[in-house]
């Protein structure tokens, strides 16, 4: 591990400004995006893998994660199925396949966003901002009853009854979308441009899919987020 690894994270501007963790096993990688981050506003803290990275959370919250996906012992993909069974943080996966089937894969594991490597600095700031914005996106205060489901838009809050029900961030964006207009079609385009979703409409299905298996009692045959032929989806409250 090298002496910056070690050196904690780097404060750049505001106390309050977001905090990152970049998990990547490749030093010079690490090295770059903590200096280019902290220059654009970011607290950074730096990880050379799985095990490092969890260590870093067990002691910070942060506001993102930045993560590798092919690193030595555990995967990112691995990591990032781990962190969806006990949490929400925004993930970012990095990887050096760009296939659609591999971000579908990175997608379904529960991360917000994916971005292949080689990438453009300016291009992972953007996606970061993005999902960073989409946590933080108000939306209206009007409490959705559906089955026995609650959702509070301005929360991002999905109640099973009194129990929460956990969701990425990409997932509540998307019912915050569709809480939106209950009732009313939304296309998957537009749905991909709300929650800032990058590359083909099928991450929007890929999201859905999801969603539906946390709230429909048959995901084949939805109740509340059924498909509109040809167009999107709609949200059915009660």
């Amino acid at each position: 591990m090298s002496a910056a690894d070690t050196a904690g994270p780097v404060a750049a501007g505001a106390d309050d400004a977001p905090h990152v963790l970049v998990v990547d096993d490749d030093q010079r990688l690490r090295d770059l995006l903590r200096r280019y981050l902290a220059e654009n506003g970011f607290r950074v803290t730096v990880a050379g893998d799985a095990a490092e990275a969890r260590a870093r959370l067990a002691a910070i919250d942060f506001d993102l994660l930045v993560l590798d996906v092919m690193m030595p012992g555990e995967s990112g993909l691995d990591l990032t199925r781990a962190l969806r069974a006990t949490g929400d943080v925004p993930i970012l996966l990095l990887t050096a396949m760009g296939e659609t089937a591999n971000r579908i894969a990175g997608l379904e594991s529960g991360a917000d966003d994916y971005l292949a490597k080689p990438f453009d600095p300016r291009e992972l700031l953007l996606r970061m901002r993005t999902v960073l914005r989409r946590r933080a996106a108000p939306a209206t205060a009007v409490i959705l009853q559906f089955g026995p489901f609650r959702f509070e838009p301005r929360r991002g809050e999905l109640k099973r009854g009194a129990a929460p029900v956990r969701l990425t961030q990409a997932e509540t964006g998307l019912l915050r979308v569709l809480a939106g207009t209950p009732g009313e079609a939304v296309s998957r385009e537009d749905l991909a441009e709300a929650i800032g979703i990058q590359g083909s409409v099928r991450t929007v299905d890929v999201q859905m899919t999801r969603l539906r298996r946390k709230i429909e009692s048959d995901p084949r045959y939805p109740r509340y987020l059924q498909t509109v032929r040809g167009t999107g989806y709609v949200l059915i409250p009660d």
